[in-house]
């Protein structure tokens, strides 16, 4: 890695200007972006782990998959490491040819050794993505079978039943997939851990940045990779700043200390939009915004008050003022513009009605519970709101506040009551939402796949397989209607209280061309972006 010592000098001085005393108008350096953001999420940066937004996006600047799609047009499926793939006559094993040519950043030439280790690695790691592969028939007893080297740029991924060949190659597109550097982490394996020690808080990519450094609740630092193998980043350092206070970003994009802000309210949105040096940019992202209701609590696990508590909240208010053009009112578990998305909202505040259900499930004056809130203005403002609608139904409702690593452990441990989160698509099927809300093969503390409802422990083995059956379904019509009936019944019966979907909204100095806000957060990227 020669090439860093020159990035590493020049990406210092670029940190540092970063980190300057805020004075009167000021200017980000020519060859640096600069975000604001809330950056409390990241927990990991290994492509194996990582399932939080923000990590989601960094590796999506920082990594590449063996397949991609058109953001515009999700349908357009197109190869980027695997350079074509073919699939056998029984539909079960695809053979990838890897592009020849390609870098990591360490100067290690891509090859089927690379892809393979990546996959087989995610498998036995069995961190929380690795069910987008294993969901395929691998497991860490058989996968170095069923993932094998052919040759030196060729493999085969052999699947325990045909499903959609579609399916196949979206799931390939979320960041589990994004290829390694065998080589280098390998070299930085310790007892057999895969490398999952360093690689937690280091980088071995290929993608048009390089991961420089992370600094927990601080800052991420990214170079340019000068070894990727498209178009060269216009920006030589890329810096994310740990700022979540939607005020402060207001101010500091509108002095020039930053060139984007990414965590603003309504109201600094409303404010920015008249400012002539300050452009306003939107994109409808597959995220939802949900409630999960833990079954392991007593009051939760009865189906009368899971129902009350979506006759709790206020949707038209909190979407039309505390989420001002932030979100539209959504109530199925599948996003608009997904096959068989549902697009019925039949909840809305009804204090009456949730009473009712309440009397019915023995709890005529209510209950206490607690609901784990990131500690972010937006989502902090929305658990208000609840606490405030249900305590007229007599729920007493504690907010207990922490940041994005902090509740994110405690909800993936299911050791909360209620937990308010946002769920993006992990690849761009309705599998993706099903399998995740609709799904939960096994219900045991120990179990290996652990899905949205799997953390709120809600057993349900035949809306499984229900999921399982809608997933082979080859006839797209029909596919479509069994997820919609998979929604209905979500809607009628299960412990999450989907809320609304999330429209992405940025503000960058007009001078700051080319950000693109994808349909996914790994999606969304500043590769092009210009100054």
């Amino acid at each position: 890695m020669k090439h860093l010592s020159k990035l590493l000098a020049a990406a210092t001085v670029s940190t540092m200007l970063a980190f300057l005393p805020q004075g009167a108008q000021a200017e980000t350096p020519a060859d640096t972006l600069i975000q604001a953001w809330a950056i409390d999420d990241i927990i990991s940066l290994d492509p194996a782990e990582v399932f939080e937004f923000t990590a989601s996006e960094l590796l999506g600047n920082a990594y590449q998959g063996l397949i991609g799609y058109d953001v515009k047009d999700v349908s357009k499926i197109f190869g980027v490491v695997a350079e074509k793939w073919e699939v056998s006559e029984d539909g079960k094993t695809f053979t990838f040819t890897i592009r020849p040519g390609m870098k990591f950043a360490s100067g290690n030439p891509i090859t089927a050794e690379d892809a393979v280790y990546t996959l087989q690695r995610a498998v036995k790691l069995d961190k929380s993505p690795a069910f987008i592969l294993t969901q395929f028939g691998f497991s860490a007893d058989n996968v170095d079978a069923k993932i094998r080297k052919t040759g030196d740029m060729t493999f085969e991924f052999e699947m325990d039943k045909n499903y959609a060949p579609t399916l196949v190659l979206y799931c390939l597109t979320a960041t589990v997939g994004f290829i390694v550097d065998s080589e280098l982490v390998k070299s930085h394996e310790v007892d057999g851990d895969f490398g999952y020690n360093w690689l937690k808080t280091n980088y071995a990519g290929s993608g048009a940045f390089s991961i420089r450094e992370w600094r927990a609740n601080e800052v991420v630092a990214l170079d340019r990779n000068d070894n990727y193998s498209g178009d060269a980043a216009p920006m030589a350092h890329a810096i994310y700043r740990h700022i979540p206070e939607a005020s402060t970003e207001r101010l500091l994009l509108e002095k020039g200390d930053i060139d984007i802000a990414r965590k603003l309210g309504p109201d600094e949105i409303q404010a920015l939009s008249s400012n002539p040096d300050i452009a306003i940019d939107k994109g409808v992202k597959g995220s939802i915004y949900y409630l999960g209701l833990n079954q392991k609590n007593e009051y939760l696990a009865k189906p009368q008050v899971r129902q009350a508590l979506k006759y709790l909240v206020d949707y038209d208010t909190i979407a039309d003022t505390i989420m001002k053009g932030m979100v539209i009112k959504h109530q199925a578990f599948l996003p608009l513009g997904f096959l068989g998305a549902l697009e019925d909202n039949p909840f809305s505040l009804n204090v009456e009605k949730a009473k009712e259900l309440l009397a019915e499930a023995g709890l005529p004056d209510g209950f206490s519970v607690t609901m784990d809130t990131r500690n972010t203005p937006d989502i902090t403002a929305m658990a208000q709101a609840m606490q405030q609608t249900f305590a007229e139904a007599g729920i007493k409702l504690e907010i207990i506040p922490g940041d994005g690593g902090q509740t994110l452990t405690k909800y993936r441990a299911r050791t909360h009551d209620i937990y308010i989160g946002r769920w993006g698509p992990d690849y761009q099927d309705p599998h993706t939402n099903a399998d995740t809300f609709a799904r939960n093969p096994d219900n045991s503390d120990d179990a290996k796949s652990k899905p949205l409802a799997w953390r709120n422990a809600w057993d349900i083995p035949e809306m499984t397989k229900k999921a399982d059956a809608a997933v082979l379904e080859p006839d797209a019509d029909k596919r479509a209607a069994m997820y919609v009936e998979l929604q209905k019944e979500s809607q009628e019966t299960s412990p999450f209280v989907i809320m609304f979907q999330e429209i992405e909204v940025i503000a960058r100095r007009k001078n700051v061309e080319g950000f693109i806000v994808g349909p996914s957060f790994n999606d969304n990227s500043f590769k092009a972006v210009t100054k």
